[in-house]
């Protein structure tokens, strides 16, 4: 046995002494709320974008090309986001307005932005009832239609082959209200039923690295419009017609507001075996009545491991497509509303 030396006695009660000072100190801060914690949390991300990555999401929003000349718009976008969809510019009255005649400039202004300043991409859209020259509406047949819907996906698609991150393959094709039934429009009314998995189908043809989507709005609880999305999302995975992913715009309001079941809903179209996006969120109103109702999508988003992320339908509340509801995270002179914080906080949860 080692002899216990004056000076190695004195070491020893120094060592139990510094001991006992250290740890009632550390639970004094402790008590404080002073103690660093160890761990994620205690590098809490400071922007959407970052806090979503931490957890494996995207956090995205929607550009202009026409506001991206405003230097606090560019900037703020900039900061925030990590995922861009084109707001206008991907749809085919720009890409095409000509049959056969294809303009890239306003996608790529926004494409070109996004990405060099590290965001992804998301392709919207390919086939939409809205927003069609008026030649497209003006082709009878359905086989000729098929050909044009053919060569608009293909062209698109292949100007932006392996750079986007998804694609709104087919957009807003069933009804409001209790029929469930398919949305009349040129695609619908001259091709039939057929036209969204053959659109899928071309798109796979094109493009094998994009997620696939279908996106819709109204759809965000179980209702007969999203059990008419969640029927055919079934019928096609059933028959191996490559859909990747559906889309739920959320655009909510008193009138519509986000259901009590958003999250059971997201859940039973993930069990379909695709993923789901929140894809062109904003919520009408202001304080903490809106701050709740964004939480409440984020964190639903959260529980749901396939949830790939969330994107907000805009920048500012200035230059919303629904402006006078206020229903974005940063008012129309860019500081950050409660909902910013209310979301900020749920991703960093």
């Amino acid at each position: 046995m080692t002899e216990l030396t004056p000076e190695r006695s004195r070491r020893g009660s120094w060592r139990g002494l510094r001991r006992t000072l250290v740890l009632g100190l550390a639970g004094s801060l402790a008590s404080a709320g002073l103690v660093a914690l160890t761990g994620p949390s205690a590098h809490a991300a400071d922007t959407l974008g970052a806090a979503a990555a931490a957890k494996g999401k995207y956090f995205g929003t929607a550009l202009s090309t026409s506001h991206l000349g405003e230097s606090q718009y560019a900037a703020t976008a900039d900061a925030e986001f990590n995922m861009v969809t084109p707001e206008n510019e991907m749809k085919w009255d720009a890409t095409e307005p000509n049959r056969g005649q294809f303009n890239f400039s306003g996608g790529d202004t926004i494409f070109n932005h996004a990405t060099s300043h590290g965001m992804k991409v998301r392709g919207h859209t390919l086939v939409w009832h809205s927003q069609l020259p008026g030649w497209v509406s003006g082709i009878s047949s359905g086989s000729e239609l098929t050909q044009v819907m053919d060569n608009h996906i293909t062209n698109v698609m292949s100007h932006y082959k392996g750079k986007i991150y998804a694609w709104d393959v087919v957009n807003e094709a069933f009804q409001d209200g209790s029929s469930g039934a398919r949305r009349s429009s040129p695609f619908q009314d001259k091709i039939g039923n057929s036209f969204i998995e053959h659109a899928f189908q071309t798109a796979r043809s094109v493009d094998s690295s994009a997620k696939l989507c279908y996106n819709d709005y109204n759809i965000d609880g179980v209702n007969a419009k999203s059990n008419a999305v969640y029927n055919m999302v079934k019928d096609f995975k059933s028959r191996g017609v490559p859909i990747d992913c559906v889309g739920f715009q959320g655009h909510f309001n008193s009138q519509s507001p986000v259901p009590s079941d958003f999250q059971s809903n997201l859940q039973r179209f993930v069990d379909l075996g695709v993923s789901v996006q929140i894809t062109e969120l904003d919520i009408a109103g202001s304080g903490t009545s809106q701050a709740d109702n964004y939480a409440k999508v984020v964190n639903a988003c959260l529980a749901i491991s396939k949830c790939d992320g969330i994107t907000v339908w805009g920048v500012t509340d200035k230059y919303s497509w629904r402006s006078g509801d206020t229903p974005l995270l940063f008012d129309g002179n860019y500081q950050k509303k409660q909902a910013y914080t209310s979301v900020l906080n749920a991703l960093n949860g």
